[in-house]
């Protein structure tokens, strides 16, 4: 298809990832708490958020979901676990995998524009999320670097944090590009669950590796993640929870107090803190729109300190998040390295 625009002129300008660091905030998101609508409400999360890394005794468990990386959203992340903002992390596929995961091998994703032919972009192997594109040809690069990675691997099952190590090990072992999530909570012992693990990028290069390795292969377990996640319940019980997005993450992190119950660890405390960024609708019942407040009902989300933030994540989630660092609360933060813990109690303790 012949347009008069070439391809490397689409792949022109890179998404540049946002510094909260650069910027106080605070003074604004204070004025938003005498405002009204959906500033007043993000100005309450920010400072439950911000209570979360007050309380030394809770363990910060920050959910993503949606198109986070790829729209700018990687250092924010990645500043929160230099500074032992964070704890745990659950995520989709495709924000661990093809976004951060593809960015640490030297790939971008770029600005683009929603206003055209997407037959011109599928005829030049570009892949579009809005207005970002990816390079599908570098895309493939990453599912066989995936594949890869399983075949380096002892045959067994993992849970996706396991594998998510490995990960972590191959940008290390490859000098490849550390200011990555995946290699960040590597290095501070944080966490990252992917509980939909197959369907991103690790899909592709894990299906083709059990596809050539039919009787001795690499699989993930997402019951095992399950259950490492629910350990660090069991092992810290004050929690808070930060979500961007809802879907598989949301649910994944707040049903972990109703398994340590079901385990028999019947005094469990529900989320002490929770705050969750979206643009789902609560009426139709879905899951990414269902408030705090609902979750209080199935025992899972205290209704004290609780908010929901009506609002887009790549608006919400710097205020927010750089908000609480400009606090300086997180200064006198430990970290938990739950990575360990877990290593060493195994599955089965």
């Amino acid at each position: 298809m012949n347009t008069g625009i070439s391809k490397g002129e689409l792949l022109k300008e890179p998404v540049r990832h946002i510094d909260i660091k650069q910027l106080d905030i605070v003074p604004l998101v204070d004025q938003m708490a005498d405002t009204a609508f959906q500033a007043r409400n993000l100005a309450r999360a920010a400072s439950i958020v911000d209570l979360m890394q007050q309380d030394k005794e809770c363990a910060v468990i920050l959910t993503l979901a949606g198109s986070l990386i790829s729209a700018g959203l990687k250092q924010v992340v990645i500043d929160m676990l230099d500074n032992h903002m964070v704890d745990a992390i659950v995520s989709t596929g495709a924000n661990i995998v093809d976004q951060d995961f593809f960015e640490a091998l030297g790939f971008r994703h770029y600005k683009g524009t929603p206003f055209i032919d997407d037959a011109i972009l599928r005829d030049m192997h570009i892949d579009r999320i809005y207005d970002t594109y990816i390079d599908e040809d570098d895309l493939r690069v990453c599912d066989e670097t995936m594949g890869k990675i399983a075949d380096s691997m002892q045959p067994g099952t993992y849970s996706s944090r396991e594998f998510i190590i490995e990960m972590a090990r191959y940008i290390e072992s490859n000098n490849l590009d550390r200011n990555s999530i995946v290699y960040k909570a590597y290095e501070k012992g944080v966490p990252i669950f992917c509980p939909a693990f197959s369907d991103c990028s690790a899909g592709f290069g894990l299906v083709h590796h059990q596809w050539n390795n039919p009787d001795s292969h690499v699989a993930i377990d997402s019951v095992k993640d399950f259950r490492e996640l629910t350990r660090i319940k069991i092992e810290n019980d004050k929690t808070g929870i930060f979500m961007i997005g809802g879907g598989v993450p949301k649910n994944f992190t707040q049903d972990i107090v109703v398994a340590a119950e079901v385990l028999g660890y019947e005094e469990v405390s529900m989320h002490t803190y929770a705050v969750q960024i979206t643009v789902a609708d609560e009426r139709d019942g879905a899951l990414s729109g269902s408030t705090l407040k609902e979750a209080s009902s199935w025992g899972k989300v205290d209704t004290v300190h609780e908010q929901m933030v009506f609002a887009e994540a790549t608006v919400a989630m710097p205020l927010i998040a750089g908000y609480v660092y400009h606090k300086r609360n997180w200064e006198d933060r430990e970290a938990k390295n739950f990575n360990a813990m877990l290593d060493k109690q195994g599955v089965n303790a």
